[in-house]
């Protein structure tokens, strides 16, 4: 399967902030293969390994976990101290809980707080007085980071009711990836940073390990950023059977449908109250597996013979469309 891409949006505006405090990332920059023209363009695609090498540069330059965004440095090596005060709990709730004693001895990152209620428990990160564009990047990074690692720690999906985010909706195309990467629709414009977390995920067990956590944190963030198999969404499910190429990504919603046991209108149906649709999940597939195939070297013709385009220059239409790109200037 093709790993999901990213937007450069997620890695330009740390860059703008980082510049704007005397720090330089272009080693970092350098180091991940981004180029300046992709990272000028918020819609171009980059993906999880560009931005993971990214984030272990940009960790080295800034010796500070939280890339100099906290209220103060986050040392390295803070997140791996949290994470072994809680691999050995019993459940999620617990270890989120753990999680939130330690977050309290570490002054400089954001507060964490629990919410619980009958159904469903929020968790939520502490909020300035004035949320900032510095907030934003934050925020982000938090949540995908909570979300992600109970994940892990769990070895399945972490049921989302919803996520809020504090700071206006960005427009519709970087709307839908926030979307994706949560697996429900986002909420903007929200008075709170928060996961609204299914009570029942709370109670999963933790199946890692110490000695698992130490190869998880070798390879952070890059299983945090490609990771999706916890998903379970009709998108999410779509979207892999497109990925896995079974009966091509010409498989029509009947075809789909059956695979997934149920009928195509209710496929239909679900799709749309997550914010998608068929078309929609192909061409994010096809744009994804596009993206991977030039980073990986693939020539346009090959890579338009294997996506199953009529012929190259069908395909770069279709490239241009969706990254405001030709392939040539992407490469």
């Amino acid at each position: 399967m093709s790993a999901p891409t990213i937007p450069s949006d997620f890695v330009s505006r740390a860059v703008q902030l980082a510049a704007a405090e005397g720090v330089d990332l272009a080693p970092a920059l350098d180091a991940a293969r981004i180029s300046r023209a992709v990272l000028a363009q918020p819609h171009a695609r980059l993906t999880p390994e560009q931005v993971s090498r990214f984030t272990q540069v940009t960790w080295q330059i800034t010796d500070d976990e939280l890339f100099g965004l906290g209220s103060g440095p986050v040392p390295r090596g803070s997140f791996r101290v949290m994470c072994l005060t809680l691999i050995h709990c019993p459940d999620l709730s617990h270890a989120l809980t753990r999680m939130i004693e330690v977050n309290r001895v570490m002054r400089t990152l954001p507060t964490l707080t629990l919410t619980p209620g009958p159904e469903t428990t929020f968790l939520d990160v502490g909020l300035p007085d004035v949320v900032t564009e510095k907030t934003r990047v934050t925020v982000d990074f938090l949540l995908m980071l909570l979300h992600r690692f109970a994940a892990w720690l769990v070895g399945g999906r972490v049921r989302l009711e919803s996520v809020e985010m504090p700071y206006p909706q960005p427009d519709p195309v970087l709307a839908r990836s926030y979307d994706a990467i949560f697996g429900v629709p986002v909420t903007f414009g929200a008075d709170r940073a928060a996961l609204e977390i299914d009570n029942a995920a709370l109670r999963s067990p933790l199946v890692q390990t110490e000695s698992g956590l130490e190869e998880y944190l070798r390879e952070s963030p890059n299983l945090m950023l490609s990771e999706r198999d916890y998903e379970s969404t009709a998108s999410a499910q779509v979207r892999r059977i497109f990925e896995s190429g079974i009966k091509g990504r010409t498989a029509s919603a009947e075809d789909i449908a059956d695979m997934l046991s149920v009928s195509a209108p209710h496929l239909r149906r679900l799709l749309r109250q997550e914010g998608t649709s068929l078309g929609h999940l192909r061409e994010e597939v096809l744009r994804d597996a596009a993206i991977a195939g030039l980073r990986r070297g693939e020539s346009v013709d090959d890579l338009s013979a294997r996506l199953g385009f009529s012929e190259p220059s069908a395909f770069r239409r279709a490239f241009k469309r969706w990254t405001g790109s030709t392939p040539r200037s992407f490469r």
